[in-house]
């Protein structure tokens, strides 16, 4: 029997142990997806305990913030809301999670937390109900009087060099702007373009945006589907300005309708005016914009990343009561692909296809997106369309290991960029050590099943590409 997540934790071979001992272990980190605070990465928050950087909650403006994976299984555990994202009784959540946690045998979670304690707090013990009390004392001293557990020494403890964080166009970057005049923070915090609420006319609040989108740009108002890609436009070249090397797109699917301007100006003026708009002149709208934007991207070279096939806020009681992103997503059900081939083939018609980042939340499309992105290569950049890393409900062991073994069966797995976390958690960098682990076993197992020769200087250039390498070039870093 092997010891319990020790230094050999899912290496299960020789060739496995020395894939990520000697070569991926200890390369740097780069996170071109996430959603952390760059306000708070200026000021170098502390944390009051391990409740406020593990769950968060509810926050003094009123809000919910945090780790939803967390509050989704404690909710699953039958916790009561207050205590998942209430913050009065710290120590009894912690005890509720630490039960749970023991009953959560196969999800990822019992190893991202139990590589979290490792990593940040030296606890190597597995957190049970009968030390909960104790390992929740010695986090909190910890965060409490170490130095070096302020957001700024949890990122250098993590070994990052880049930072993409996840920014709305109306954004004023300040916070961005303080990091870069700062030389003491030591690694790239870069915005990342997410035009979402100008993309998604059929959405609630559209009409608000746009007149927030209108105020950012200097005008009294939008008037047309032309106006909102101009004010896009210019908001991208202030973000490109700011180091902008990526945008992101978070569609429930991808939309390819083609409509005159005129018809898309129609269906602009309905969503101003409050006024339904039908599914086809909402994908005509979006469509207009969404290509507009894309040769942006491609003449700024900045990557696209396109996230589909989420259904959001499933449950609107908690909605309504919580808002968004609070764990009530789930796995959407729809087929898209030849939506989002036709897209892609439009720009590459014009050869302002942008290097892109496709994810689907839906495992199932994996053979899909694999067989796609083989059709839109080119000599720009090694795999200038990427499949994206296993996204979400999908970053666990299995599903980490299905989506590199359908790239490397369709493709090319040594020109992978590789891992993000896509958190709002300072501590999720554990996850990168857990994906890297997870990589380097799959690869060893195919070494030494005969599959792929004992080459040592091949698979160094895999193992280091796929961990840091590739995503280093893909950016430009």
């Amino acid at each position: 029997m092997k010891n319990f997540m020790d230094e050999d934790f899912i290496l299960d071979t020789k060739t496995a142990k020395h894939l990520f001992h000697d070569y991926a272990e200890d390369l740097p980190i780069i996170d071109y997806h996430c959603h952390l605070s760059p306000q708070e990465i200026f000021e170098d928050r502390r944390f009051d305990g391990i409740g406020d950087v593990w769950f968060g909650g509810k926050q003094s403006d009123g809000s919910i913030a945090g780790d939803h994976y967390k509050w989704r299984l404690l909710r699953s555990n039958g916790t009561k809301e207050d205590i998942v994202t209430g913050r009065s009784d710290e120590a009894e959540r912690f005890r509720r999670f630490a039960d749970t946690l023991s009953l959560a045998i196969g999800n990822p979670m019992y190893h991202w937390c139990h590589l979290e304690l490792k990593k940040y707090f030296g606890i190597y013990e597995p957190l049970t109900p009968s030390n909960a009390d104790s390992i929740f004392k010695r986090c909190n001293d910890m965060l409490r009087n170490d130095p070096d557990l302020s957001v700024r020494g949890l990122i250098r403890k993590s070994n990052v060099t880049y930072i993409g964080t996840t920014d709305d166009p109306t954004d004023s970057l300040e916070w961005h702007k303080k990091i870069a005049a700062d030389d003491s923070v030591g690694y790239a915090v870069r915005p990342s373009f997410r035009p979402d609420k100008a993309v998604n006319i059929h959405k609630d609040g559209f009409a608000d945006y746009i007149v927030k989108l209108a105020a950012s740009v200097g005008k009294d108002s939008l008037e047309s589907t032309q106006d909102v890609i101009d004010a896009l436009i210019k908001r991208l070249g202030f973000f490109v300005s700011c180091g902008c090397l990526a945008s992101d797109h978070g569609l429930d699917y991808v939309p390819f309708r083609k409509i005159p301007m005129e018809q898309c100006d129609t269906a602009f003026g309905k969503a101003m005016r409050g006024e339904s708009v039908s599914v086809e002149e909402a994908e005509g709208y979006m469509t207009a914009v969404l290509l507009a934007l894309a040769k942006q991207y491609h003449k700024h070279c900045i990557a696209m990343e396109i996230h589909y096939s989420c259904l959001r806020n499933v449950n609107k009681g908690k909605f309504k009561s919580l808002g968004p992103d609070t764990g009530y997503d789930m796995i959407a059900d729809n087929s898209c692909i030849g939506n989002l081939a036709a897209f892609l083939s439009e720009l590459d018609e014009t050869d302002e296809l942008p290097k892109t980042i496709v994810f689907s939340l839906d495992p199932s499309d994996n053979a899909q997106i694999g067989t796609l992105i083989g059709s839109f290569q080119s000599p720009e950049v090694p795999g200038k369309i990427q499949h994206g890393p296993a996204w979400w409900f999908n970053d666990h062991k299995t599903g980490m290991e299905e989506q590199m073994k359908s790239l490397a069966n369709l493709g090319v797995l040594g020109n992978f960029i590789g891992m993000l976390t896509d958190s709002r958690s300072f501590l999720s960098y554990a996850r990168h050590d857990y994906f890297r682990r997870i990589m380097c076993n799959l690869i060893g197992s195919w070494v030494e099943n005969g599959e792929y020769p004992n080459d040592e200087e091949a698979l160094k250039r895999i193992v280091t590409g796929i961990s840091y390498d590739n995503a280093r070039k893909y950016f430009g870093l």
